[in-house]
């Protein structure tokens, strides 16, 4: 991966390297090898090899490749994956960066790919390129690991910060581990700030700072009323429906239009620097993806600010009989499995206490707010680092420099990730530069990236690294 080292650079020059990364072919060669690799951690303990041999064959060679210490630490919790931490010191008076990058990937689901010769091998399409992991998140953890190190070859050798590089192998397994083995391992593990990249930018063309994530929260509202079901002739009107029930159950927590009708679980007011930096974002639909229902969401608040700054209650399935296959009968229960998606700020432990109050408080206490089933837990804290921190601001600036264009500034992505290892237990300011675009249909059939997103994303890596170890924030 390393090119030629020279003994004076410049910002430019590691652009430039960083340009002929993508265009003369090394990228794509870079992430066929990665793709290969079947690290479906949904798998496991069938694909646990798989993982291992992901780091063992890719990461940590060309981590050492760089002058990193690696160490890969087997994961504490039963069934879980890997851990790599990748380590390069270089002056204890300079800042420490720690990225972060999961090389395990959702299903391949071989049989519904259309482009190329399915999800373990590349295939290119103009400026699509193909291939499970391509997006989320093999392509963007080998464009910013390429950045490292054609920064440290343009400045003959030395980055001009210290580094370290978190390579998760469980992230789409909900990072099961990963939080134990960082507060067991603070001191390996702790830096000045977290600079990663996942998830889409707000437009391709458009370079985006996440400065956190929405939490997630499942839960199951249930009304089962007996144990079976009733003729509905003979026993329609005299007995109970649930779900009919749980049907106005439900249209008390979330209105006709979507709005959130629990009071405690509204969003907290967004302060003047989160609704500063989300009046200059613009959320598209259309395309690769749904169009925005602009008659959908919270009252009074843009687009960007019901997916940025909002919380959020959806319905992700419902079950009341047989669906398929109804019979003439009033089913003995139903159950819809719920998720509350919240920013920064929420109180999270008063979230099922306060959907059971709102429900008995309006007659529905047949209706009980359960934790879902284990499988189904996705539970993620709400993370935020403010839009004007000084890692925020230097980077914001370091992109603009480079693109001669305002960046966006996202302050917490519509998802949820594991940032809050690093926000919480490390106690670290965390950016995100996100190197995909929401039509990229991670975690379906036929994933990609865009080639052109690909080269702004290793040129704005490479002249942000080279602006840290000019100086960094002060």
């Amino acid at each position: 991966m390393t090119t030629a080292q020279t003994s004076k650079g410049t910002r430019d020059g590691a652009i430039a390297r960083a340009r002929r990364y993508i265009e003369d072919g090394t990228f794509e060669a870079d992430l066929a090898r990665r793709v290969a690799h079947r690290t479906e951690s949904q798998k496991l303990p069938e694909t646990l090899p798989h993982l291992h041999r992901y780091l063992a064959e890719e990461m940590v060679p060309a981590f050492k490749a760089m002058g990193f210490e690696t160490r890969v630490f087997d994961n504490p919790l039963p069934g879980g994956g890997p851990i790599l931490l990748a380590t390069r010191r270089e002056d204890p008076a300079r800042p420490t960066v720690l990225g972060y990058g999961h090389g395990d990937v959702i299903r391949g689901l071989e049989d519904q790919w259309t482009k190329g010769a399915g999800p373990w091998v590349t295939a290119r399409d103009g400026d699509r390129l193909f291939g499970r992991g391509t997006a989320d998140n093999k392509g963007q953890h080998t464009l910013n690991m390429t950045a490292l190190d054609l920064v440290m070859a343009e400045r003959g050798g030395r980055l001009g910060f210290n580094a370290k590089f978190l390579i998760e192998m469980g992230e789409e397994s909900g990072s099961k581990g990963l939080s134990e083995l960082v507060a067991a391992n603070r001191d390996l593990f702790k830096a000045d700030v977290l600079i990663a990249s996942d998830g889409p930018r707000v437009k391709p063309g458009r370079p985006t700072l996440t400065l956190g994530c929405r939490g997630a929260m499942n839960v199951d509202l249930v009304c089962d009323l007996r144990a079976g079901g009733h003729h509905s002739g003979n026993w329609g009107g005299l007995i109970a429906n649930p779900g009919i029930i749980l049907a106005h159950a439900i249209a008390a927590i979330v209105g006709p239009t979507g709005e959130l009708l629990v009071p405690e679980l509204k969003a907290p007011p967004m302060s003047a620097a989160v609704k500063a930096a989300l009046a200059d974002v613009e959320v598209e639909g259309g395309a690769d993806g749904p169009t925005v229902d602009p008659w959908w969401g919270e009252p009074g608040h843009t687009p960007a600010e019901r997916v940025y700054g909002s919380n959020v209650f959806n319905v992700l399935a419902y079950t009341t009989g047989t669906p398929g296959r109804p019979v003439n009968a009033i089913p003995p229960s139903a159950r819809a499995n719920c998720q509350l998606r919240f920013v920064a700020g929420t109180n999270e432990a008063d979230i099922m206490p306060a959907l059971q109050r709102h429900l008995d408080a309006r007659g529905l206490d047949l209706v009980k707010v359960m934790p879902p089933p284990a499988s189904n837990d996705g539970t993620f804290r709400a993370t935020r680092t403010e839009p004007d921190h000084p890692w925020a601001a230097f980077v914001r600036r370091s992109l603009q420099r480079s693109t001669n264009a305002s960046p966006a500034v996202v302050p917490q992505m519509g998802g949820s990730i594991c940032n809050d290892v690093f926000t919480d237990l490390l106690g670290m300011p965390t950016i995100w530069l996100p190197h995909s675009y929401a039509g990229c249909s991670q975690h379906a059939p036929d994933e990609h990236i865009l080639m052109s997103v690909s080269r702004s994303a290793a040129e704005l890596m490479a002249g942000l690294y080279w602006d840290i170890g000019e100086g960094g924030p002060q």
